[in-house]
C-alpha cells in the first residue's frame, strides 16, 4: 500500500459499496481520492481529510470530462482513475423491458467509455497513469439472469485488453477488475424482475467482504496485474465455458432452472 502514497485517484461509483471502500483505503494510504457519483447525499457522508467528492452522472460525458479536467486543475495530475459505477437488473431475458437493458448498459458500458474517454489522453500527455475498469466474473463466464450486466461487462473485459494494448506504449497502464459476488449494497439491495429477492439472494454464494476484495483489487493494481479475478469460483467457471462448456452449461442451466421455481408470472400476463 506504500505505493499508493502521494498518488492522485479518481473512482467514479465511490459513494458506496467497492468505490467507496477502495477510496477510504486509498486515503489511509496517503492518496489524493477524489470519489464520483450521482449520489449527493452518501458523497457528502463519504468525504473528509484527502478524500474529495463531486457529483457526477457517468451516463453524461460532459460531466466525466468536467470529472478528469477538474481533478487535473486541482492536483496537476491523474495516476489512477478507477472506472467503477456500476448497476444490474436481475431476472428472465423474457421479461426485461428495453429501458431496463439501455439503463444498465449506459451505466456500466458507456459509463467507463465516457470515463476512458476522457482520462486516457490525459495520461497519454503525462507519459504515465492506470486505468483500473471494473469488470465481473460475468465478464468472463456469462451466467444467466443478469444478461444486460452481462453484456456490458463482456464489453469491458475486451475493451480493456484492446486499450491495454494500445497503452502499453504511452506508458499507461490497465487493469481489469474481475470479481464474483461482493458483499455490496448493490447486491445486498437487488430486486428481481418477477421474483422474490430474499429467494434468490438466498441462491448466491458466499459474499466476499468488501475489505477482503479491497486487499485484493489494490494488491492486483499495485503489481499492475491485467485480469485480478477473485474468488476462486470465478477461474474456475471461466475455464469450464471456455473449455469445457457441456459443463458450463449444465452449471447455468442449474441456476436458471432454480430462479425459474421462484420466478412470478409478469404482472400484465
Amino acid at each position: 500500500m506504500t505505493g499508493y502514497s502521494g498518488k492522485v485517484c479518481i473512482i467514479t461509483g465511490g459513494a458506496s459499496g467497492l468505490g467507496r471502500a477502495l477510496g477510504t483505503r486509498l486515503a489511509v494510504a496517503g492518496a489524493t481520492v477524489l470519489l464520483a457519483d450521482i449520489d449527493e447525499a452518501a458523497l457528502a457522508d463519504a468525504a473528509s481529510g484527502t478524500i474529495e467528492t463531486m457529483r457526477v452522472d457517468v451516463t453524461d460525458p460532459a460531466a466525466v470530462a468536467a470529472l478528469v479536467e477538474a481533478a487535473l486543475t486541482r492536483f496537476g495530475r491523474i495516476d489512477y482513475f478507477f472506472n467503477n459505477a456500476g448497476t444490474a437488473v436481475i431476472g428472465e431475458i423474457r421479461d426485461l423491458t428495453l429501458a431496463q437493458w439501455r439503463g444498465v448498459i449506459e451505466v456500466n458500458l458507456f459509463g467507463e467509455i465516457h470515463g476512458i474517454h476522457a482520462v486516457y489522453p490525459v495520461m497519454i500527455r503525462q507519459g504515465f497513469g492506470h486505468i483500473v475498469n471494473t469488470a465481473s466474473g460475468f465478464g468472463m463466464a456469462p451466467g444467466p439472469l443478469n444478461s444486460p450486466y452481462v453484456a456490458a461487462k463482456f464489453g469491458i473485459f475486451g475493451l480493456s485488453h484492446a486499450l491495454a494494448a494500445e497503452a502499453r506504449q504511452f506508458g499507461v497502464d490497465v487493469s481489469i477488475i474481475c470479481p464474483g459476488y461482493i458483499d455490496t449494497p448493490m447486491v445486498a439491495s437487488s430486486q428481481p424482475v418477477n421474483a422474490d429477492a430474499a429467494a434468490m439472494r438466498a441462491q448466491l454464494p458466499k459474499l466476499v467482504p468488501v475489505d477482503k476484495a479491497v486487499d485484493i483489487v489494490l494488491a492486483g493494481v499495485a503489481r499492475k496485474k491485467r485480469i485480478i479475478a477473485f474468488p476462486g469460483y470465478v477461474g474456475v467457471l471461466a475455464f469450464l465455458h471456455r473449455f469445457m462448456p457441456p459443463l458450463f452449461d449444465r452449471f447455468a442451466d442449474r441456476q436458471v432452472r432454480a430462479f425459474r421455481a421462484i420466478r412470478r408470472a409478469p404482472e400484465s400476463a
